[in-house]
């Protein structure tokens, strides 16, 4: 055998024994690490939300994901970690951070109040967050019954946008809805007679990214009649104004009537006793002229008069006279009908 021979095996296995060792070194030495980024990779709930191509807003639950920590964030776009420049703080603890967006591909660390212990990472793409503004400079016609409109393109590419329109009358309760692929849209059946309100938002198409977002609502518009105007909220038909008018009438009509009956049926006899008083019954007053006289009036006349003749002197008072006298006193008696007798007396001085 070889010198060779006899070196290369032994060189061999000298190698891969020392590899060994070193990986088994390696393995002593970053199991803790490992155990680490098993833990920091664990998926806790947080949103992401990309505000036009220009801030990244990052949101989390603090109370559920660390309960005991009032925890902060770093990121980057780059190498190097930046520390969150605006916190959104709610009861004391960070719940979110605002940021500038630098670029498609960043990472997020949330970490401990120090910073020096990491919770939680996670990379993500901010175009799969993207959050469009309100539609821009919208052009808004009206023609007949039609309505168009049209807006600027959001900064992604708009075939991957809807527009959506809401618009509701002075007289609906609630808003309807109409959508078209973005820029424009086109809706018919509107009432020249009416004032409209309309708003619009643009809306990511489902599928173009995992979270779909949409724009908040523009600000709303009124038009009536193909010309703008500055509220709905005074605008009502004329019909409807002269329909309230009638309504306003005839309930006022009613209510005269109503109350002129009742006031006639209080007063009503006291009016008849007016326009027609009583006639008194003359059987009650002639009772006995039939009863007793048979109908002769001569008779029950005569008769009357002596009654009521006698129940004149019956029922008369007679005087009683006192008289003085300055000459002497005198007492003097005479009979004198005053009842059955009467006393005079007089004095004299």
């Amino acid at each position: 055998m070889s010198l060779q021979q006899t070196l290369f095996p032994s060189m061999e296995l000298g190698i891969q024994t020392y590899v060994s060792i070193l990986l088994w070194n390696y393995l002593l030495a970053c199991g803790p690490c490992l155990e680490d980024y098993s833990k920091e990779r664990e998926p806790i709930e947080y949103t992401i939300i990309n505000l036009n191509g220009e801030q990244m807003e990052v949101l989390w639950d603090a109370r559920k994901n660390f309960p005991d920590l009032n925890v902060t964030m770093f990121y980057k776009f780059s190498e190097e970690f930046k520390e969150c420049p605006q916190y959104i703080v709610d009861q004391g603890s960070n719940t979110g951070c605002l940021f500038k967006t630098e670029g498609d591909h960043f990472t997020v660390s949330i970490r401990d109040a120090n910073g020096s212990k990491v919770l939680y990472y996670d990379e993500q793409r901010s175009k799969q967050f993207f959050k469009p503004n309100p539609p821009e400079n919208i052009t808004f016609q009206w023609a007949d019954d039609t309505v168009m409109a049209q807006s600027s393109p959001p900064k992604l590419p708009s075939s991957k946008f809807d527009l959506v329109l809401e618009y509701k009358s002075n007289f609906d309760s609630g808003w309807q809805e109409r959508k078209s692929p973005c820029c424009k849209i086109t809706v018919l059946g509107f009432d020249s007679e009416k004032c409209y309100v309309f708003r619009f938002r643009l809306k990511m198409k489902k599928g173009c990214n995992p979270t779909c977002y949409a724009s908040e609502w523009g600000r709303e518009m009124h038009w009536k009649n193909g010309s703008s105007v500055e509220s709905c909220a005074t605008e009502v038909p004329k019909e409807h104004e002269s329909n309230t008018i009638i309504l306003l009438v005839t309930v006022m009509a009613v209510f005269l009537v109503t109350f002129t009956l009742l006031v006639c049926v209080c007063s009503l006899e006291r009016i008849r006793k007016t326009v027609m008083p009583t006639i008194p019954d003359p059987k009650h007053l002639y009772s006995e002229l039939f009863s007793d006289h048979n109908g002769n009036f001569q008779d029950w006349i005569h008769k009357t008069e002596n009654v009521l003749v006698e129940t004149k002197v019956e029922n008369g008072e007679e005087e009683c006279i006192v008289e003085e006298n300055i000459q002497g006193p005198t007492v003097e008696n005479t009979d004198n009908v005053c009842g059955s007798a009467t006393h005079e007396l007089r004095m004299e001085r």
